[in-house]
């Protein structure tokens, strides 16, 4: 009888438990979180080499040139003495039936204390604007899978456009990073 009743009581109290751990326990962690965002602001510049500017790899292309490859460096700041914190590389064919081609990437390399990657952003309908929005489809290390916006605005006129610095502007959205992969 005392066993019983023993027996009971444990069964009373711990359906009170859950009962009560049911009422009173914090709600799960939903992740309703937006994905990580960051804002970058910087410059693209022509490289120098002995106090000119280099301009070996495409000022000499015609207009009918069948491919335009760049290769620009990254500063902090709008004058080309400010610290380098990348380089820019290009491959773009501005040939009409390979203007909306895969394989006109502007690729944005970054060598500095905050970051370190690359991000590759999308050069397809570019219509030779002072203002040109790209859309970001990756990147690598401290943008790795990075999506967005860069916003491309001309700061000064080179001759014939082509010494041209531009002032970019990225707007990143990362995935969600605490999901694990599977593997």
């Amino acid at each position: 009888m005392l066993s019983k009743i023993i027996y009971s009581t444990a069964v009373l109290l711990a359906t009170a438990a859950v009962i009560l751990l049911a009422l009173f326990s914090p709600l799960p962690h939903r992740n309703n979180h937006k994905n990580p965002q960051l804002s970058l602001s910087f410059y693209i510049q022509h490289p120098q080499v002995g106090g000119s500017t280099l301009s070996a790899t495409h000022s000499a292309a015609p207009p009918d040139a069948g491919a335009l490859i760049f290769h620009r460096i990254l500063t902090e700041g709008p004058d080309i003495s400010s610290r380098a914190i990348g380089k820019a590389h290009g491959f773009i064919i501005p040939v009409e039936s390979f203007a909306h081609s895969a394989f006109n990437i502007i690729y944005l390399t970054f060598h500095s204390h905050e970051y370190s990657g690359s991000i590759s952003v999308q050069a397809r309908n570019l219509g030779h604007k002072e203002r040109e929005e790209l859309a970001v489809v990756g990147g690598t290390g401290s943008f790795a899978f990075a999506r967005g916006l860069a916003v491309f605005v001309q700061t000064n006129r080179g001759i014939d456009n082509l010494d041209a610095a531009y002032h970019i502007k990225l707007h990143l959205e990362f995935p969600n990073r605490s999901q694990t992969i599977p593997g």
